[in-house]
Formats: structure tokens, C-alpha cells, sequence
């Protein structure tokens, strides 16, 4: 068996080689990929790749043990945010230990969780294992989940039927069995410029944007005020944000073109389309009112994204597992940022999230794991490897 403390220090190690790869969303993961191919190749562990449409990133799928079906996958996502403009203290990309804590871009959100896994993938390797265990890594989860259903497919294509899926975002090492949906938007506007002191002339796309962003805040506001006050989400209802705006090229020009990003956060049962009908509607009609003026001016609205909410499963499986092998007896839990989890529940699987770190830390400058949360990880893994070679 697994030797916790043993376990807590290789992972530390291979965190180090994890954090080192520049796995930002708007670049490849291929660096990274082909790393773990490399350790899990000397382990004699088979993988395959389950590409983008063109090759320039790639989730990766390996099985260790029987072929045989009631095995778990270990799942977490191999890209991480920017760090442009935060003010780190030190190199984002080198880990850094100080004191009891280890910081990196990943550390928490979520390369820790990564780390555990293949830092005990000798361990499943050379075991006896009842039961095999799959890992599943995907790539552009902070960008709208857009790896994880191909992958998804891949593992129901091609694997077994797992009995539980673990998802590692960072929860404290605590079994969390919902998270919200989201859904982003784009929305392109398209005026005609004209000098600013002619409005007649031309259609600013700014002013126009202004018009639905300004529904967009309105519906927020009632969205927070038809929250269910027994909601087990902060915040307690659906969430609307702008994220992104760019619009004109100068104060006295009528801008001709402005973009602007949304996302919608929704608890499970909602719909994020039922809920912003009346907008769809508002941005029709604008088209039509552009349009009748400048024919080259209009409306358009993108969806970017959209992720299922991960609903708390009556019974489930996989949260009475994670909560055996992490000593947990807590309340239920839910958190608002949404996961890959929520995919995994709507292509059938049991599923819970339990990862190492905070997500308080996830997306800051000088993001870090506490070290007593690997430890806590390490001694998971441990216990998931018993719970492996025992009989089903």
C-alpha cells in the first residue's frame, strides 16, 4: 500500500514539473500531454489522445488495471488562467514553497489534484487492482468546458462503464455534489460611423450595445431578487455578469463596431435560453431597427459556451465514495463556479467533485496550495488504492 507522507513529497515534485508548463487556455497543453504520455509510458500504461479539431490541444485518456467495468475515473483539467497584468511575487510558473504553502499558476485550479494522480499512478501500476482506475485529462476547461464532451464520448466509446467519476477542482479534499451551469454569450453590434456631431448620419454601435447591456443589469438585479432563499449556492440564485467590453476608436467618431461579453450562471433546474428569452428578443428587434437604417449594421449574438449544472444525486455513488476515502461526514455541498462535473452527470455517469486547495485561492496572483492539503490529497489516494483492490 501507499505510504501517505511518501506519496504527499512526490507529488509536491511533480506539481513542480506540472506548474512548469505554460498552460494557459489560449495556448497548447501538448507540452504538458506529452509529459504524462512519457511517465505513463514508462510505467508500461497505455494512453490515447482525443484531439481539438486542429491538433493544437488534446485531452488524454489512460486506463490502468482489469478491463472490466466499475472502475472510477480521476478527472481533472490540464489548462489554467492567465496571469497577465496580476502582480505575482514570484515566477507564476516555477513553483515556489514558502513556509506551508506552494504557489504557482495551477497550484490550486487544478494541476494539485493532477499531481496526486500521477504521483500514485506507480503505485495503481504495480497493484493488483480489482478494479481499474482511468484518468481523464482535458484541456480548455477554463474557457467554456470545451474538452471534456469529446473526451466524454471517448470514454463511453471506448471504456468499461466506470462506476464513479471524481472531478479534482479544489474543495478542500470535501465531497461537493452540485455546482451551477453556465452559459457565455458574445455579442457583436455593428453601427455605421459618422463624425459625433451628426448623429443623423450614422449609428453608434457603443450607444446601441449600451441599450442591452443595460437589460443584461436589469435582469441581474431581478434574477438576485427571485433567488431562493434556501438555495445551498453564494449567491443564492442565477448570476449575470458583462465580462468583456470593446467598442469606438475615438470620442468623436460614431463607433462602428462593439463586442461585448456575458455569462449566466444557473442553479440546477434552470434554463439559461427560458431566462433570457426577452433578451434574445431585444437584440432581434435592434437587428431589425439597424438594419432599416444601415444595411451593413446589425446584431449578433454568439453563444460561447454552455455547461450543465451538476444536480445533488439521491444516493450517488461516487459522493459516498469520495466521502469514505476523504473521512468525511459533513454536510451536502454546493459551489457556484461551474466544472466539468455537470457534463459528466448529463452523459449518465455518478459523479462528485473532490479536490485539493481552496477555490478562494484559484485565479489569483500568487495562487497556491497549502501543502496540509496535498497531504490530505496524498492520503486520499491512498485509500483509494485500497478500496481498488478490493473486491467490488
Amino acid at each position: 500500500m501507499i505510504d501517505p507522507q511518501d506519496l504527499a513529497t512526490r507529488a509536491v515534485d511533480e506539481l513542480g514539473r506540472l506548474i512548469a508548463f505554460d498552460t494557459t487556455s489560449r495556448d497548447s497543453n501538448l507540452d504538458l500531454i506529452a509529459h504524462v504520455e512519457s511517465l505513463l509510458g514508462d510505467l508500461g500504461v497505455a494512453s490515447r489522445r482525443v484531439s481539438n479539431a486542429d491538433g493544437s490541444k488534446a485531452n488524454l485518456l489512460a486506463s490502468i488495471g482489469p478491463e472490466a467495468e466499475g472502475g472510477v475515473v480521476l478527472s481533472g483539467h490540464t489548462d489554467v488562467v492567465p496571469v497577465d497584468g496580476q502582480a505575482w511575487t514570484s515566477d507564476p510558473f516555477t513553483l515556489q514553497r514558502r513556509e506551508d504553502r506552494l504557489y504557482g499558476r495551477g497550484t490550486c485550479d487544478m494541476k494539485g489534484f493532477l499531481a496526486l494522480a500521477l504521483a500514485a499512478t506507480p503505485d495503481f501500476a504495480a497493484a493488483r487492482l480489482m478494479r481499474p482506475v482511468h484518468l481523464a485529462f482535458s484541456y480548455d476547461e477554463e474557457i467554456g468546458c470545451l474538452g471534456a464532451p469529446a473526451l466524454i464520448r471517448e470514454i463511453t466509446a471506448s471504456l468499461p462503464r466506470p462506476a464513479a467519476i471524481i472531478v479534482g477542482e479544489p474543495t478542500n479534499m470535501e465531497a461537493v455534489s452540485g455546482h451551477k451551469g453556465i452559459a457565455s454569450f458574445k455579442v457583436t453590434v455593428l453601427g455605421h460611423e459618422a463624425h459625433s456631431s451628426l448623429t443623423h448620419l450614422g449609428a453608434s454601435a457603443n450607444m446601441a450595445a449600451i441599450r442591452l447591456m443595460g437589460s443584461l443589469v436589469e435582469l441581474s438585479e431581478r434574477l438576485a431578487r427571485q433567488a431562493d432563499a434556501a438555495s445551498p449556492f453564494l449567491p443564492k440564485g442565477a448570476s449575470l455578469t458583462v465580462g468583456v467590453i470593446n467598442g469606438g476608436t475615438a470620442l468623436n467618431i460614431l463607433a462602428r463596431k462593439c463586442v461585448f461579453g456575458f455569462d449566466l450562471r444557473t442553479p440546477p433546474g434552470l434554463e439559461p435560453r427560458a431566462i433570457l428569452a426577452d433578451f434574445f428578443a431585444q437584440a432581434q428587434a435592434l437587428d431589425a431597427e439597424l438594419k432599416a437604417r444601415f444595411p451593413d449594421a446589425g446584431v449578433t449574438v454568439e453563444q460561447r459556451s454552455n455547461v450543465p449544472a451538476l444536480a445533488p444525486e439521491p444516493s450517488g455513488a461516487a459522493e459516498a465514495f469520495a466521502r469514505r476515502l476523504a473521512g468525511d461526514n459533513g454536510p451536502a455541498r454546493a459551489v457556484s463556479y461551474a466544472a466539468e462535473a455537470g457534463q459528466f452527470q448529463q452523459a449518465g455517469y455518478s459523479v462528485v467533485i473532490c479536490g485539493p486547495g481552496s477555490i478562494d485561492q484559484a485565479h489569483q496572483p500568487d495562487e497556491y496550495v497549502e501543502i496540509a492539503q496535498m497531504e490530505r490529497g496524498a492520503a486520499f489516494m491512498a485509500r483509494f488504492l485500497e478500496a481498488l483492490v478490493e473486491a467490488p
